[in-house]
């Protein structure tokens, strides 16, 4: 009678304290590829800027681990899952015996597919080797160039540039985060990175990576010229990261396919965090987030579950992101908008409202705290002001709540 969790992240160390605070008094084992749980949000920005230290990326210490009777496997990979006689393998050989599997496999980045791509200095962020490699080669008036004009490209570029580095971002659409904002909110950030001296290319394609002869990347070529480079991160989004679980023959697409249980196409197996595809309620369609909010209320689904409390996953997710001062809070999601309408102006608190219709999907708020918190129990209590109401300065916006 065990509980085996592979991936040992955000979602992981939810998990362990849910199922401790519910009474689970079972083994439960955390296998993981690095070291101890630490969060990911910082490893862009304070982490990166060296203003957080590993203690306090780390989101437990290992003495709380050994008080809550977790067995530690890190720094191995499970290799197979034989769901038959419910056990993991992992690389070392192994064999863990399971009455619950949860996968918390997480997400990887995508990587350039190109000539160069694997020259030294071509940076990928996603862990904290990532995150301390490129530090040591973070020089004061050395050329960055980011490849990619989404939220990690973004907050890569911030931080670089507050490190004292030039920084060009190239991003291939016609507009920054053009995949998960509107019109407004990308033109919002662009103004704000330009304001830091930050360049940015929209609409350039990055054809290949040229090397210096000592084999370090030193230009990125684009179907515009060629642009100096002493490094280049890559920040061109991620993948589900759910090859144990396609070996296993568990259902995937686009991630680990879940009920709204959280529970796998094996009832013993659950899949929580980046690499799980679920079924959301509230907007009628399988979704899978890339957020510390989704790994953090599924894995309290999952312990709810596993000890006796039938509990359905359906919540409006939330993200946030950290660019120089500005803090982007978003919440819900804008899939289907047809308009935005936006409250406030910068550089002052601005909020931008997706409606599909009358129907309020997600706020997107830029230091409104107050926009986003009042938005976001709108759009979970189902609730829809009036487009104008939200346009108009003068609204009383908390009344709105109890409208």
């Amino acid at each position: 009678m065990s509980v085996v969790i592979i991936g040992a992240g955000q979602a992981a160390a939810q998990l362990i304290d849910s199922l401790r605070r519910r009474g689970y008094a079972n083994a439960i084992t955390l296998v993981g590829e690095e070291g101890l749980p630490y969060q990911r949000p910082p490893l862009s920005k304070k982490y990166l800027a060296g203003e957080l230290s590993l203690d306090r990326l780390q989101l437990r210490q290992r003495a709380y681990f050994d008080e809550h009777r977790v067995e530690l496997r890190l720094g191995c990979r499970a290799t197979a899952i034989d769901r038959h006689a419910k056990c993991v393998r992992l690389d070392d050989g192994a064999l863990l015996n399971y009455e619950h599997l949860i996968l918390a496999t997480g997400s990887h980045p995508r990587r350039l597919q190109m000539a160069g791509a694997d020259l030294a200095g071509v940076h990928y962020l996603r862990s904290l080797s990532d995150a301390d490699q490129l530090r040591t080669e973070v020089h004061v008036g050395q050329r960055a160039v980011i490849v990619g004009g989404g939220y990690i490209g973004l907050e890569v570029a911030a931080t670089l540039r507050q490190l004292g580095m030039e920084v060009t971002v190239l991003e291939m659409a016609d507009r920054v985060m053009n995949r998960v904002v509107a019109e407004p909110v990308s033109r919002y950030y662009e103004r704000e990175h330009a304001s830091h001296g930050v360049k940015i290319e929209l609409g350039a394609r990055v054809l290949a990576l040229q090397g210096d002869t000592g084999g370090r990347v030193c230009s990125v070529e684009t179907d515009r010229g060629s642009i100096t480079a002493n490094l280049v991160v890559v920040g061109i989004g991620v993948l589900p990261t759910d090859e144990l679980a396609q070996q296993a023959g568990l259902s995937c697409d686009n991630g680990i396919v879940v009920d709204d249980y959280c529970r796998t196409s094996d009832p013993a197996i659950f899949a929580i965090g980046d690499c799980s595809n679920h079924p959301s309620a509230h907007y009628g369609r399988r979704i899978r987030l890339e957020s510390v909010d989704n790994a953090f209320e599924q894995a309290n689904t999952v312990a709810a579950n596993i000890t006796g409390t039938p509990t359905k996953h359906d919540r409006v997710p939330w993200f946030w992101s950290d660019q120089y001062d500005v803090k982007l809070q978003i919440a819900g999601l804008n899939t289907g908008y047809d308009r935005v309408v936006t409250r406030g102006a910068a550089p002052g608190p601005v909020s931008f409202w997706y409606y599909r219709g009358e129907t309020l999907l997600a706020v997107d708020a830029a230091n409104d705290p107050r926009g986003y918190m009042i938005g976001k129990r709108l759009i979970e209590g189902g609730k829809s002001p009036a487009p104008a109401l939200i346009a108009d300065p003068d609204t009383d916006m908390k009344a709105l709540l109890t409208a």
